[in-house]
Order: structure tokens, then sequence, then C-alpha cells
């Protein structure tokens, strides 16, 4: 196959990326495109579930403002540290 790509670029992504040849790295540019077409159409399309379908998919227990799961009965491993705090325990 030939084609006509920019030696200059594909030099800086090469040598950016680390790729050890030049199929490497356009095989890899070709993903990424592909990447962001997926989700381009994952945004617009969404999963194609119905609202109570996405609801009942979600553990009851998970906490939206928190984002995590809330289990009143679960025990911490440990009491958390304040936000900069030096102390080491």
């Amino acid at each position: 196959m030939t084609m006509h790509i920019d030696e200059a670029l594909l030099g800086r992504v090469m040598k950016e990326y680390e790729f050890s040849s030049k199929t490497e790295a356009v095989e890899a540019a070709l993903k990424e495109l592909d990447r962001q077409m997926r989700i381009r159409e994952f945004r617009k399309n969404g999963l194609g579930l119905t609202p109570e379908e996405l609801a009942d998919a979600v553990d009851p227990n998970y906490d939206v403002d928190l984002g995590r799961n809330v289990y009143p009965d679960a025990a911490v491993a440990e009491d958390p540290k304040p936000y900069g705090s030096s102390d080491p325990r």
C-alpha cells in the first residue's frame, strides 16, 4: 500500500508516542479516530435503554451526590484524614 503522509508530522507523532514503526503510528491514529467517532455516536444515541431500563441498571445504594455506593451497615476501614493533614494515621 502506498500512502503519502507528511513525514515531519509522522516523525513528531512517532517520537512523542514512541512508536517503533510508521505502521504502528498510523494504526494508532486510525484507532484514535475510530474511538472518537464511537464516542460521538454514543453521545448522540446513548445506550439505547428506556429511562426505566436505565434506572433499573443503577444500584439502588448508589449515591449520585457522593459518587459512590452507600451501604449503611458497611464498616469503614479507617477514619478519613482531614484534607491537608500531616497526621500519618
